[in-house]
């Protein structure tokens, strides 16, 4: 697999990993936004084919190496963002059980950080509520082990799981992502409202960042904002761009 290094000279354990995935693959990119800075705080790094193809392309070639996948694609993606010039956060999800060899994990992307000149501390590791299940007591002991090294994290897809709150319970993250369930058309369902509701009073207590991810209509971003939310992702603001970091319009922000 090519990185097109150019000057960079990469260590022998980045090299291993990127020879042991044996086909291309590439990013898209997707703004997360401030709306009260009204500005694009990070981006989330999304696994495409090498000319756009979806993730499921993508996935369908992986086989038994998601470990190493894993690791490629954490690699790839600072790399993509080095080059992109990208001097915001980068948000790279964690696959399932991709992450358990815990030491040589932290080691690689330690050394790709170093690498390609680009901040731990600007580095999300976002891992989802249902992989929470798979097993408990590793994952939570290893997302803990990212925190310590200067790494921030967030829990995807909150809301769809069966341990969100038991999670924030015995692990609190930088940041929750409320899940596109719980987004969509919130201005017209009472229950969403008020599920959304708690979760945001929970996550204030605690001092986690509630993000709302999935955002599609202009009416869902108008009642969140009016609820508190600042952190915002969806096809409202901008869709993923292949390679490259979309802006966002101004415009969008107001409510």
């Amino acid at each position: 697999m090519d990185l097109n290094r150019g000057k960079i000279l990469l260590s022998d354990d980045i090299l291993a990993i990127m020879k042991g995935v044996d086909f291309e693959f590439s990013f898209a990119f997707q703004p997360i936004v401030n709306a009260d800075k009204r500005e694009v705080v990070s981006y989330e790094a999304l696994v495409r084919g090498p000319n756009g193809e979806p993730a499921t392309d993508v996935f369908s070639q992986v086989g038994e190496n998601l470990y190493g996948f894993d690791q490629a694609c954490r690699i790839k993606a600072i790399h993509m963002a080095s080059q992109l010039k990208l001097n915001k956060q980068l948000n790279i999800n964690l696959l399932p059980f991709g992450s358990y060899q815990t030491g040589m994990n932290i080691r690689a992307t330690l050394r790709a950080s170093e690498n390609f000149g680009f901040p731990i501390q600007n580095i999300v590791f976002e891992v989802t509520e249902s992989e929470m299940l798979t097993d408990h007591r590793r994952l939570i002991d290893i997302i803990k082990m990212y925190q310590e090294f200067g790494f921030q994290t967030a829990i995807d897809d909150f809301g769809t799981g069966y341990s969100g709150l038991k999670l924030l319970v015995e692990y609190q993250p930088n940041y929750v992502k409320l899940d596109r369930h719980l987004i969509a058309d919130i201005q017209t369902n009472d229950i969403k409202q008020a599920v959304v509701q708690g979760i945001g009073f929970i996550c204030k207590k605690l001092g986690v960042g509630l993000m709302a991810e999935g955002v599609e209509k202009f009416e869902e971003f108008s009642w969140l904002r009016a609820i508190g939310v600042n952190l915002f992702q969806g096809y409202y603001f901008a869709s993923p761009a292949f390679e490259s970091l979309p802006d966002v319009a101004v415009g969008l922000y107001a409510c």
